[in-house]
C-alpha cells in the first residue's frame, strides 16, 4: 500500500511543477462556461424551468459539471498505449505492483492536484462572474463529494479498459478519441440527461457514463432530492463493481498476447 500511496505523491508532485498550465486551463474553463450561461440564458428566456431545473440551477449545473470533470479526467488510456508501444509495459508488469492499480494511484493523485489548483479556484472566480447557487446542506456537499469520488472511479475504469484495449489493437488512438467524445456527449457533461429524448434516456439508463458527470452535478444542484440522491449514488457504486469485471478479463487475456513494439 505504501508504494500506491508514494505514486499519488510523486504524481502531484510532478503536476505541481507545471502548474502553470491549468492556471490557464481556469480562463479557458470559464469562457466554456460563460459561453453556456449566454447559451442557456437565451434558451430559457421567460421561462422559470425547463425540464425541472431553473435558469439558476442550469448555470450551476454546467460551472459544477465542467470543475468537476477537472478532477475526474486523466489521460492514463494514453499512458498506457504510449507504453506499449514503447516497449516500456515489458519493465512495469514485472515490477513488484500491480501494473493496473499503479496507473489508478497516478490518476488519483493529478486529480487531487487538479482539485486542489483548478476546480477550487476555478469555481471561485466563475462564482464571482456568473450566478452560481451553494447548496447550505451538509448532506448535500457530502454526498457531491462521495459521487464526486465515485465519477473518477467509473472514469478511471473507462479509461484502463480503453488503454487495455491496446494490447489488442495495438494503436487505439481513433478508440480513444472516440471515447472520449462519447463521455463528453452521453455524461451528461455537455446537456443534462433529462433533456435527451425519453428513447434516448432509456438506452443511456443501461450505460455508465451518467455516472460521470450527470449524477454528481445533479446532487450539488439538488435536482436529485431524497430517494433520487441514494438510488443515484447506488446507481454508481454498481458501475463501479460491474466494471471490475471486463477490466479483470481483458487484463488476463492482455497479460497472454502482449507483443513489444518498442524498447
Amino acid at each position: 500500500m505504501s508504494m500506491y500511496i508514494e505514486m499519488i505523491r510523486i504524481r502531484f508532485l510532478m503536476m505541481l511543477a507545471y502548474r502553470t498550465n491549468y492556471y490557464s486551463g481556469i480562463l479557458i474553463y470559464s469562457i466554456n462556461i460563460g459561453a453556456y450561461y449566454f447559451l442557456w440564458s437565451a434558451i430559457y428566456g421567460g421561462k422559470e424551468e425547463i425540464q425541472g431545473l431553473s435558469v439558476l440551477q442550469m448555470t450551476t449545473y454546467v460551472a459544477v459539471a465542467w470543475m468537476a470533470r477537472a478532477f475526474y479526467f486523466n489521460n492514463i488510456d494514453r499512458e498506457i498505449a504510449a507504453e506499449i508501444q514503447e516497449g516500456k509495459v515489458a519493465i512495469e508488469m514485472i515490477r513488484p505492483y500491480n501494473y493496473l492499480g499503479m496507473k489508478t494511484m497516478a490518476a488519483l493523485g493529478e486529480g487531487i492536484f487538479r482539485f486542489l489548483f483548478f476546480s477550487i479556484p476555478g469555481m471561485i472566480i466563475v462564482a464571482l462572474i456568473f450566478p452560481i447557487s451553494f447548496s447550505a446542506s451538509l448532506s448535500t456537499w457530502i454526498y457531491f463529494f462521495i459521487s464526486l469520488l465515485f465519477s473518477f472511479i467509473v472514469n478511471t475504469q473507462i479509461n484502463l479498459l480503453t488503454g487495455i484495449m491496446t494490447f489488442f489493437i495495438l494503436n487505439n488512438t481513433g478508440l480513444i478519441r472516440a471515447k472520449r467524445v462519447v463521455i463528453d456527449l452521453f455524461s451528461g457533461l455537455l446537456l443534462p440527461l433529462s433533456f435527451y429524448p425519453v428513447w434516448a434516456q432509456n438506452l443511456m439508463s443501461y450505460l455508465p457514463f451518467q455516472t460521470i458527470s450527470y449524477v454528481p452535478s445533479m446532487i450539488f444542484t439538488e435536482g436529485f432530492v431524497g430517494h433520487e440522491i441514494y438510488n443515484a449514488v447506488f446507481l454508481q457504486a454498481f458501475w463501479a463493481l460491474i466494471l471490475l469485471i471486463p477490466i479483470k478479463l481483458l487484463w488476463s487475456l492482455a497479460k497472454k498476447q502482449l507483443i513489444v513494439q518498442g524498447g
